[in-house]
């Protein structure tokens, strides 16, 4: 019963009902052109800069990247009008990653930072990002206050006049200065160092990263392969990247490369393969690097943050090498957030979002791959041998199909909580339930955790079933 009472009412146990109507826990993200729309792009952007450049004592600037999705420039076109509108200037930088994106807002003092991605979701989605001037995603209050503007008359009272409106530029050269950060931070520890015959199989899933990765790796002298490295506006994320690994994993093994690396479509995500075909990700990843942040005095206060989905083998192990563990809701900008509050420099998600405080305020996947290569050379292991310092549980997620209204009535159904309970006395203390609503699909997801695949399984099935059917009743 404990583990049932901490997943669901304890820190960060059930998810917040968000407030908004348009924003979910990563922006906006629907379908383009039906969902999302040019209209409401074109709101959001004009609402945006009114909220987001308050502080702007001049007018105000405004930088503006995105995926490789088809509908990227009709979304792109509809947000520039609309800051252009309010009276915003805007620096297009064309298609670039989400952490470049942030990196490029706060070196530039540019007063906001919008990526147009819907990340590791398939081409006929996209989304909406912002990011404050300081580099980092909006919290959920201007995300609120945004949308009260977007559904209010005071968005016609937000039109420049005469010589005030805004002017956009064509800034795609800029993607060079985080190339160059990225490159600065990684040359002397790891040009040179990389043992004889190492080489990387890296999979950009058609998005974001399939140029600026290549120039990375090759400026840092690391034999790579690259593949799914040709956009045609569709094929993002298609059986390629972060969320489907197959093919990776086969390259890796049939070719004997030393690691393989899958980015996500807007390139804030990494996760990685293993010499044998095995998945590192985003639990192991933090793992790895908080032993390596640490043995280098650079893992602020012993401490990694880590959502309520992480793995109860990261737990574990933390608990093993005298390091602490705080818990946020599911979302990196959650993780973000404790580790601004209480002063932490790594956090991350079990999906591959890990965070680096010290050098970027997002999730950044060239630079995770990067720290995990350079772990390996510090270490000098291989993948495998660096992945097998956690032991990681058993864990099945099934969706339940819920409509976006009754998402959050499950936990109010005594027989579902009832089920849920026996379950957790089942488990006893080797395993957990953790039930939360999707932040951006009508969705209730079932986690459970435990040593027998088989049982659990079962049971996370069975938990979502009764509350699609009960769903169907409220």
């Amino acid at each position: 019963m404990a583990f049932f009472l901490w997943s669901v009412i304890g820190r960060g146990g059930w998810s917040k009902k968000r407030k908004t109507i348009y924003f979910g826990t990563d922006g906006i993200r629907r379908v383009a052109n039906t969902g999302l729309t040019p209209e409401l792009a074109y709101k959001v952007a004009k609402a945006g800069a009114y909220v987001l450049a308050k502080h702007a004592s001049n007018t105000p600037t405004i930088l503006i990247g995105r995926d490789t999705r088809l509908s990227g420039n009709l979304i792109e076109s509809a947000m520039i009008a609309g800051f252009l509108s309010y009276g915003a200037n805007v620096k297009v930088l064309g298609v670039i990653p989400t952490p470049a994106v942030a990196y490029l807002t706060k070196k530039l003092g540019a007063d906001a930072g919008v990526v147009i991605s819907a990340s590791h979701n398939s081409f006929e989605f996209n989304g909406i990002k912002f990011f404050s001037n300081k580099g980092m995603k909006i919290p959920d209050s201007i995300e609120e206050e945004i949308e009260e503007i977007m559904d209010s008359d005071k968005l016609n009272d937000l039109n420049a006049s005469d010589d005030k409106i805004g002017i956009s530029e064509n800034k795609e050269e800029m993607i060079s200065d985080y190339e160059e950060f990225i490159v600065q931070i990684f040359e002397k520890s790891i040009n040179d160092k990389l043992p004889s015959g190492f080489k990387v199989v890296i999979d950009t899933a058609n998005g974001a990263t399939y140029k600026i990765a290549e120039k990375i790796f090759t400026r840092l002298g690391i034999e790579f392969k690259i593949i799914n490295n040709n956009p045609n506006g569709i094929n993002i994320n298609k059986d390629c990247g972060s969320t489907h690994l197959e093919m990776l994993k086969e390259y890796v093994t049939s070719n004997k490369y030393n690691l393989g690396i899958a980015y996500d479509g807007d390139g804030d995500r990494c996760l990685a393969v293993d010499e044998n075909g095995n998945e590192i990700n985003g639990d192991i990843m933090l793992a790895i690097l908080s032993k390596y942040l640490k043995e280098e005095n650079a893992l602020k206060k012993d401490t990694v943050v880590a959502t309520v989905m992480s793995n109860l083998g990261l737990d574990i192990y933390c608990k093993n090498n005298n390091l602490n563990l705080e818990k946020t809701n599911v979302g990196d900008r959650y993780v973000l957030e404790e580790m601004l509050n209480k002063g932490y420099t790594l956090g991350g998600e079990q999906s591959g979002h890990i965070i680096f405080l010290d050098y970027n305020p997002t999730g950044d996947g060239i630079l995770t791959s990067l720290m995990l290569i350079r772990s390996m050379v510090k270490y000098n292991k291989k993948a495998s041998e660096l992945a097998s310092i956690i032991d990681i549980y058993p864990q099945v997620l099934v969706n339940a199909k819920v409509a976006l209204d009754k998402k959050y009535l499950y936990k109010e159904d005594s027989e579902i909580t009832k089920m849920i309970q026996e379950v957790e006395e089942k488990l006893k203390n080797e395993g957990r339930v953790l039930i939360r609503p999707s932040g951006t699909e009508p969705l209730v997801r079932v986690m459970l955790e435990g040593k027998n695949i088989d049982k659990i399984t079962q049971y996370a099935n069975d938990i979502a079933q009764i509350i699609e059917k009960k769903s169907n009743l409220w």
